[in-house]
């Protein structure tokens, strides 16, 4: 079916054909009915399968046009990145209707926001924090609000937001419709979907942790940083690396590579991670997303949620320790239909989390040999002795009576009886 068949207005219909869509995702084409049916929803989708949409349509929908000064829909978001695109996806698809539409996040001044609220508008974008701000400032209103959406659920539980949620489920409506979505559930959703949602429809389009199927996977061994550095800079030398995310474990790493590349390329380069201010990752982001900037360095900052069309490769420079994560960076790519690419660079420790990755994933990462003109450096002792206590710290969560090679050993005098002093 194509996007007719739904209970949408000529407006919302109109946006769609005009921004190409030419039928419904799964996960649109699952969600939407149910959600203009008044149903709360937990949907659980890959990343870049469509699901911003798949809210969005319906509660603009039920919006329809501007109404008074408070707002009747709250969106809330991890990043003020994905607030500032969640509002770009909401202006186009309602580019028809008088909906007033505002975001709302942290790291800017909180007039110009203040003003915004307080001129009315009908669906908020926000960040948990700023919202909270905005409402104990007094400039903002909850009781006309009748939908509550959570996008990204899983990435504001890593980022510690439940107790800003929880305050925030104190203050809106009680009588509500909830939606809420995640590309993974781990045990933190699962405990916020029973605190937030009531009677679910859940809508799971593909199994939790999947990664997308237009995604082709691999890895190269690669004992150190040093040889990691060299296979980044063939790699990148490579004509088809067309447009490009390194992901790294550290903003210490993501900066040095960043260095690095600036001085070996002449394409544009950029970098973002939580030490930068919020207009410079915001600034790198957008000149990445129009294409003046074909190599973006990042941490898992941007791992999540960022809908950027035509990331031909995402490079793992680290594995992530957190294994959900791998599934989000690689999602960056093979995105609204393209195939895309995704390589894991992966010294000896990080091999043993490409393993638990794989059980995650459910499927093999295939390693490729490193090419012959890549030079392999000999690992320094101190980075031998760092991946020896990584893979300590990984068999001892595994198995709590591991000792390993680096466990703490007894001091030969630390139990030794004292002496009774003589009287």
């Amino acid at each position: 079916m194509d996007f007719s068949g739904f209970a949408l207005n000529r407006q919302l219909l109109t946006a769609i054909e005009e921004l190409g869509f030419a039928e419904p995702t799964e996960i649109q084409h699952k969600t939407i009915p149910v959600t203009l049916a008044g149903h709360d929803v937990l949907g659980i989708a890959q990343t870049g399968t469509g699901k911003t949409a798949a809210y969005l349509l319906p509660v603009l929908m039920k919006v329809k046009f501007a109404q008074g000064l408070m707002p009747r829909a709250l969106v809330l978001v991890p990043t003020r990145e994905l607030c500032v695109q969640v509002k770009e996806a909401a202006l186009a698809l309602a580019k028809h209707t008088d909906v007033r539409i505002a975001a709302v996040y942290g790291g800017v001044g909180i007039k110009a926001q203040s003003e915004l609220i307080e001129a009315g508008t009908d669906l908020i974008i926000a960040t948990p924090g700023r919202f909270m701000d905005l409402y104990l400032s007094g400039v903002l209103k909850t009781k006309a609000l009748q939908t509550l959406v959570l996008d990204e659920a899983d990435r504001m539980m890593d980022m510690g937001f439940m107790p800003q949620i929880r305050k925030i489920l104190e203050i809106v409506p009680r009588k509500r419709q909830n939606l809420l979505f995640s590309a993974t559930m781990p045990e933190k959703v699962t405990r916020l979907t029973e605190e937030f949602l009531e009677f679910p429809v859940r809508i799971e389009v593909t199994p939790p942790a999947t990664p997308a199927k237009a995604v082709e996977q691999l890895a190269y061994k690669t004992p150190n940083i040093k040889t990691k550095i060299n296979l980044l800079q063939y790699l990148i030398d490579r004509e088809e690396l067309a447009r490009v995310i390194v992901f790294t474990r550290t903003r210490q790493h993501a900066e040095n590579i960043s260095k690095y590349l600036k001085r070996k390329t002449e394409d544009e380069v950029r970098v973002i991670h939580a030490n930068k201010d919020q207009n410079a990752r915001f600034n790198a982001m957008e000149a990445f997303r129009e294409g003046n900037v074909r190599i973006l360095v990042t941490t898992d900052v941007t791992a999540r949620g960022i809908d950027i069309s035509g990331v031909s490769h995402v490079i793992n420079f680290d594995v992530p320790i957190q294994y959900d994560d791998y599934v989000h960076r690689i999602g960056r790519t093979g995105r609204a239909g393209l195939s895309g690419v995704a390589i894991s660079f992966a010294n000896h420790a990080e091999i043993w989390h490409l393993e638990r990755i794989e059980k995650l994933i459910k499927m093999k990462i295939p390693f490729a040999e490193l090419p012959a003109e890549v030079t392999i450096e000999e690992t320094p002792f101190d980075e031998r002795q760092a991946q020896a206590r990584e893979i300590d710290a990984i068999k001892k969560r595994e198995n709590p009576d591991f000792k390993g090679a680096f466990h703490e050993k007894k001091h030969p005098f630390k139990n030794k009886p004292k002496p009774r002093r003589k009287r």
